[in-house]
């Protein structure tokens, strides 16, 4: 399955999205579309072998839009502002000659007679229905040679009724005349409409090139050029031309151009863009370095790890992109709603006319609510509710360092009651050290030789803590001859001719090795939230090893934050239960799930969504993809591994649990934003369209006036992305 993104030309209002979604989904090869209307992109997700992105793209040219061949972000953020800059001379040109119509009509210009200023309303409305106004006709055709309507073709359709009725009157007033009265023109109706919808398109794009600013920064921290380390001298090249392995040097104030691993020098970095952290992380010899990131105070020499699109900077990018481009199924009903909202919003102003004109009011009293309920109705307002608030709330969360995997997550996640958090590198920094050697049958430095002889096949965190103790004590080790893991409970090797088992007690006890009567000391040990590991040669136990990982500072205030939310908090672990009870007593968590095996995780999860929670799995290791696969949402620590990444909903960047809330807080805001949205959308057009057919009209004399109806419509766009905006201001700490 491939996932093809574009930009699409010509889209202007929610009906189009639904044209262009339905053509593309009867394709052969084609699993899924969604078009963002806020970004006029798609992504199209299709079978290789089944169809491919030219046919795609000659379908979606067929029904007379344009597939852009850039993608990128930069170019959105061009065209908005192209096409801001348009409308802002279309509504400058547009304000100029509307009010001398309206100077005209109420005869607040002075020295002008009647028959000379109603032909000057006639040459300037003109000039304003075919000059501004043609952008409304080009997009009702084009929505017609598509076989479709959209909000082009009701603004068309009711300034050319209000202009032509006027035209008519003014050139054949007999067949219009009343008595003596001359008939009432309505020239500044029309000319009125076109500049309030141009004011509100105006606004509107104002606010959409906000919603893009927090990929627009990511994209600005991109660096075009390198300063490659040659030699010890310094040669300027593009950072397109850096290929992995290439010794880059970077000075204070200078941005690192692409991934790396420090080589020499030290500094404080700024990473805050990439991971939402604000406090400067010093680097030294053999730390990453990502992309993208400032430099502030020393010099960094550092080897190119990953390069072009393989950044970390590139990935967040890129997922930013096809995120904000999704939709929850919140809008599905939208979506259907939309399809049949132009001909539908058509066919009541076409029966309003009708039964107006039958109410004995003349062509102008019915033509007038007809116009009205055209201009009042928004489907535009529908279209954006749901994708302008998942932009805003994508682009918030990849500025906080989290990188959301889609809109669909955010509703999921706004759901959830339980987080289950893994505990090593998760809870605690994941590096752990041997804080005590409780020997049984030989010296302290037996118990290291054998226990981190055998350990030297293992490449888990506890093996590494107990080989560094090792060195660090001057033990010397050796190889051992065969090395076998068991997954949650230890190792078997063969140490200098032993037979040596590292690992938990229940291993030991497995293997009928008894295990030594624990002093007080020990049990101590434990409710802090250590690890004893027993070390046995032969048949025997030699003792045990206490080995700590640290927890990380912020761990409990997340999960005191997420009780706040009213949500449960779980450890899973493959520690002893004691261990695992300490550490959980120490940051507050409510429950504990110890001495779980790793292909174990995946059906406690499962276990725990079958119990009716909707739950939350978050963890860094290989051992946890499955669980993150599993859950309703799975948030990867992203200093974990790819896998485990790669399995996940949600990403932090930064690596620190305290993420978790800021996640959740901020799918919370932005599904309760899209609702808002969407209730004020239907709202709106549920109550103002029979208002403006004239449904209060019979009780209390109440008329929605095409100019009123004009300026709502105009206004309730800008609304919904204004109160989509509103997300950035979210308290999220």
């Amino acid at each position: 399955m491939v996932t093809l993104s574009l930009r699409i030309d010509g889209i202007s209002c929610a009906s189009c999205i639904s044209k262009i979604e339905a053509t593309l989904g009867d394709m052969e090869g084609v699993t899924h579309v969604s078009v963002n209307l806020a970004t006029s992109r798609a992504a199209i997700r299709y079978l290789p072998a089944r169809t491919d992105p030219e046919k795609i793209k000659n379908r979606i040219r067929s029904i007379g839009y344009q597939p852009l061949d850039s993608s990128t972000s930069d170019l959105t953020a061009q065209s908005l502002e192209t096409e801001l800059r348009v409308l802002e001379k279309e509504l400058l040109v547009s304000l100029l000659l509307t009010l001398p119509v309206f100077g005209l009509m109420y005869h607040l210009i002075p020295f002008i007679q009647d028959d000379i200023g109603m032909m000057l309303q006639f040459l300037f409305a003109t000039l304003i229905q075919f000059g501004v106004g043609w952008r409304f006709y080009r997009g009702m055709w084009a929505a017609a040679k598509r076989g479709t309507s959209d909000m082009n073709t009701l603004v068309a359709i009711g300034t050319s009724s209000a202009y032509f009725y006027s035209t008519f009157a003014l050139f054949f007033p007999a067949l219009f005349q009343n008595g003596q009265h001359l008939p009432t023109l309505y020239f500044d109706t029309s000319a009125a409409i076109i500049t309030l919808i141009v004011l509100g398109r105006t606004l509107e794009m104002r606010a959409r090139g906000k919603m893009s600013d927090a990929l627009q920064k990511l994209i600005g921290t991109q660096e075009h050029t390198a300063l490659e380390w040659l030699d010890g001298k310094e040669k300027a090249v593009p950072v397109d031309k850096i290929q992995v392995g290439n010794l880059l040097i970077v000075r204070p104030g200078g941005r690192i151009p692409v991934d790396g691993e420090v080589v020499k020098g030290g500094s404080s970095v700024d990473e805050s863009m990439i991971t939402g952290e604000g406090m400067p992380i010093e680097k030294r010899a053999g730390d990453r370095v990502i992309g993208g990131t400032l430099n502030q105070t020393g010099i960094l020499i550092f080897r190119a790890t990953q390069v072009g699109e393989q950044t970390v900077l590139s990935h967040i990018i890129r997922c930013v992109e096809e995120a904000q481009t999704t939709k929850p199924p919140l809008s599905q009903l939208v979506d259907k709603i939309v399809a049949y909202f132009v001909p539908t919003v058509i066919a009541i102003a076409a029966a309003s006319f009708v039964i107006w004109l039958q109410s004995g009011t003349g062509v102008t009293g019915a033509l007038l609510a007809a116009i009205s309920v055209l201009m009042v109705a928004c489907p535009c307002a529908l279209g954006l509710a749901t994708p302008t608030s998942i932009m805003v709330g994508i682009g918030r969360g990849a500025e906080l360092g989290i990188l959301i995997r889609n809109g669909e997550i955010l509703e999921r996640a706004d759901k959830i009651d339980l987080v289950v958090f893994d505990k090593t590198g998760t809870l605690t920094h994941g590096k752990p050290m041997v804080t005590d050697l409780m020997n049984r049958g030989g010296s302290p430095k037996d118990l290291l030789f054998y226990g981190a002889s055998a350990e030297l096949g293992s490449e888990h965190p506890l093996a590494h803590a107990l080989i560094t103790e090792a060195r660090t004590q001057n033990v010397p080790l050796v190889q051992p001859d065969h090395f076998i893991a068991i997954p949650g409970k230890g190792i078997e090797a063969a140490v200098s001719g032993k037979k040596v088992r590292v690992g938990t007690a229940r291993f030991l006890q497995e293997q009928d090795i008894p295990i030594p009567k624990g002093r007080q000391d020990d049990l101590e040990l434990l409710n802090k939230g250590g690890t004893l590991l027993y070390v046995a040669v032969d048949a025997s136990c030699l003792g045990m090893i206490a080995i700590t990982d640290p927890v990380k500072e912020s761990a409990s205030g997340v999960v005191a934050a997420l009780h706040r939310l009213g949500i449960k908090v779980m450890m899973m672990s493959g520690d002893q239960q004691k261990t695992a009870e300490a550490i959980a007593h120490q940051l507050g968590i409510d429950d504990v799930i110890a001495e779980v095996l790793p292909e174990e995780k995946f059906r406690r999860i499962k276990a725990l969504q079958e119990a009716g929670h909707h739950v939350a799995m978050v963890g860094d290791g290989i051992n946890d993809a499955p669980a993150l696969a599993q859950a309703d949402v799975g948030v990867a620590i992203g200093t974990g591994t790819d896998i485990a990444i790669a399995a996940s909903d949600i990403t932090l960047v930064g690596g620190e649990p305290r993420g978790v809330f800021t996640a959740l807080v901020l799918a919370r805001s932005t599904v309760r934003n899209i609702k808002q949205n969407l209730f004020f959308a239907f709202i709106y057009n549920i109550v103002l369209i029979p208002v403006a057919a004239g449904a209060l009209y019979p009780m209390w004399g109440i008329l929605l006036s095409p100019i009123a109806a004009a300026a709502a419509m105009a206004l309730s766009s800008v609304s919904v992305v204004t109160n989509a905006l509103r997300i950035r201001k979210t308290v999220l700490r």
